[in-house]
């Protein structure tokens, strides 16, 4: 029998298939499904810093809104007993998925500020989170910020976070950094456990009648695995952390591509969305038999094999590549 297991996030998953954070992972009967058909474990959702805080706001001014006209409810503003905001739901939910499931549950953070990144980290923590994943999701449009900039935001915020979160860290990073190497390079030096590579900056829209900005969403496609698995490979035995590879994993080829090219973990979000929760039993089948065949015996023998650090032409990684495939092209009127 072959050993899927993978070591991630210092974690032993039995497969390297991780359900990603989806509307999946937020309700506990799919959440379930996810386990019985496979999944080795689960991120939840991103935890939003700015919905908390605007949440609050309509909640102070409601209250507010309820002392007007009445004197001696000026100073006294309370909050309902039974109320339970976003945050309290979602470590409610934490809870609950840590009661009811056996595979680790990784928790998102999205944060805004220094204080909450730390303080809702450190909830999560609490709550039972076996790992915290880092959507920071920043989109550096200020002409007056700098690359260099851009990256000690990242640093910074994960040192801070390291001096008082004692779980696994994983920072999800975005491919607009203009060396990724060297940027999971120094995750790694302040205290990084592993990368996710990489984020999907949603593209927003104009809407012609309104002229109004309009959130787009769009589910990858399965061409967008490729520039995973290139990342991953050209990092692979260059760094020691775990490599999550995320973004157009719809196939058993592809996810054994990120294998081959080092990723200690393959997330699966919209192929999910799409075939249900019961297709990872269908990828771990397939993915079985591919080993089978080949007669590997796990998972750990194949993964790196053909990163760049082990590549038989570790050129093709690069800019040698640029030049095959342009020459490899032909119209179709050939």
């Amino acid at each position: 029998m072959v050993d899927l297991s993978t070591q991630y996030l210092g974690l032993t998953l039995n497969n390297p298939l991780v359900a990603s954070s989806s509307p999946l992972t937020a309700n506990l009967d799919d959440v379930k499904r996810l386990q019985e058909a496979g999944a080795s474990a689960i991120v939840l959702p991103s935890l939003f810093e700015e919905s908390i805080q605007h949440e609050q706001k309509q909640l102070e001014s409601f209250v507010h809104s309820q002392s007007l006209g009445h004197l001696e409810a000026d100073s006294y503003h309370p909050v309902p007993e039974e109320y339970k905001g976003e945050l309290d739901n979602y470590l409610e939910h934490l809870q609950k998925l840590k009661s009811a499931l056996d595979i680790p549950v990784i928790a998102s953070l999205n944060g805004i500020t220094n204080n909450g990144w730390i303080d809702y980290g450190k909830d999560l923590m609490q709550a039972g989170a076996d790992a915290l994943e880092l959507n920071v999701y920043y989109v550096a449009a200020d002409p007056t910020q700098s690359g260099i900039d851009v990256e000690q935001r990242y640093l910074d915020l994960l040192k801070a976070l390291r001096q008082h979160i004692n779980i696994p860290v994983s920072m999800k990073l975005s491919p607009q950094f203009s060396s990724v190497s060297n940027m999971v390079s120094k995750l790694q030096t302040e205290g990084a456990d592993g990368v996710v590579l990489f984020n999907r900056f949603y593209q927003p829209d104009i809407d012609l009648e309104t002229l109004k900005i309009k959130p787009q969403l769009e589910l990858s496609n399965s061409t967008e695995a490729l520039l995973r698995i290139r990342w991953i490979a050209l990092i692979r035995g260059r760094v020691d952390l775990s490599l999550a590879a995320t973004g157009g994993f719809y196939t058993v080829e592809s996810i054994i591509k990120a294998l081959l090219a080092g990723a200690d973990a393959v997330y699966l979000c919209s192929v999910l969305l799409n075939k249900g929760p019961e297709y990872i039993a269908e990828l771990l089948l397939q993915l079985t038999h591919w080993l089978t065949d080949r007669e590997y015996e796990s998972i750990k023998q194949m993964q790196g094999s053909v990163s760049q650090f082990c590549a038989i032409d570790p050129a093709s990684y690069e800019h040698s590549n640029y030049r095959d495939v342009i020459k490899s092209y032909r119209s179709n009127k050939d």
